[in-house]
């Protein structure tokens, strides 16, 4: 299965990715989480030591190694490189684990411009489209804020895309720009999770005024999210009641795509 999380900016993003992949690894999948915010703090929610941390280097900016892959150097525009550069060792070479989740920091690129192709995007393109998954292998994709991922297609390839977001009116405008870019990609299998949700008026209009994508779950508004940053732990130990709405969000994604991916 790959899995992007998407959604506006603070709806919780990175707070689902920890958690569902927390889930996954302690159901005994294989998986791998990447970061891919240009601000990368997936680490600290999954709880990473400081020492693994310190291994931790966003593929988008190793140059030498997007040279060496593409045959051109990141940043230049123009000439030839390769489409389709080698990356079956990067995961392994360049990731960290924890508890049973393998992280990995994509990083992002600046693109010049709506038609821009470029070595480092050829080299994460590459990465996530081509790598050969086992049948009870997982990728999360923390993506960053917005909608300029789905605009670039840089998230075709993923089996399903969840989109994040709190009970609000313009996060739920956020959520219908993400679905019609999605579908615009051939991307339709699509779930939305209500974040910070404080009672059941709020899952109720979360319901209701839904762009037309299905609720996978809601995440209870709960201030130990902001206590667990506070402490340095994952949030998927401290609490509870995510951790149980975040394995019952993965139970039904394994019975609705597990099998389909």
């Amino acid at each position: 299965m790959k899995l992007a999380i998407s959604g506006k900016g603070g709806v919780g993003k990175t707070t689902l990715s920890a958690l569902l992949a927390q889930a996954y690894a302690d159901l005994g999948r294989d998986v791998l989480a990447v970061d891919a915010d240009p601000s990368p703090c997936l680490a600290g929610a999954l709880g990473f030591p400081e020492d693994k941390l310190e291994k931790l280097e966003p593929i988008a900016e190793m140059d030498q190694l997007i040279e060496e892959r593409t045959g051109a150097k990141p940043g230049t525009s123009g000439g030839f490189f390769t489409l389709n550069p080698r990356v079956d060792d990067i995961p392994e070479r360049f990731s960290v684990t924890h508890r049973g989740v393998r992280l990995l920091e994509s990083g992002s690129v600046d693109f010049g411009g709506s038609g821009c192709i470029c070595p480092e995007g050829a080299m994460l393109k590459t990465l996530f489209t081509h790598l050969l998954f086992r049948k009870d292998d997982v990728l999360i994709l923390d993506m960053y804020a917005g909608v300029e991922h789905l605009g670039r297609a840089t998230v075709d390839f993923v089996d399903a895309m969840i989109i994040v977001v709190e009970p609000t009116r313009r996060s739920l405008g956020t959520a219908k720009q993400i679905k019609k870019l999605a579908q615009d990609i051939g991307l339709d299998r699509l779930w939305l999770v209500g974040n910070k949700v404080r009672n059941e008026d709020e899952s109720d209009f979360l319901n209701a005024e839904s762009p037309g994508i299905p609720v996978l779950g809601f995440l209870p508004a709960d201030l130990g999210v902001q206590e667990a940053d506070r402490l340095g732990i994952p949030v998927y130990d401290h609490v509870p009641s995510l951790k149980d709405s975040a394995e019952k969000m993965a139970e039904i994604l394994v019975s609705e795509i597990g099998d389909k991916a």
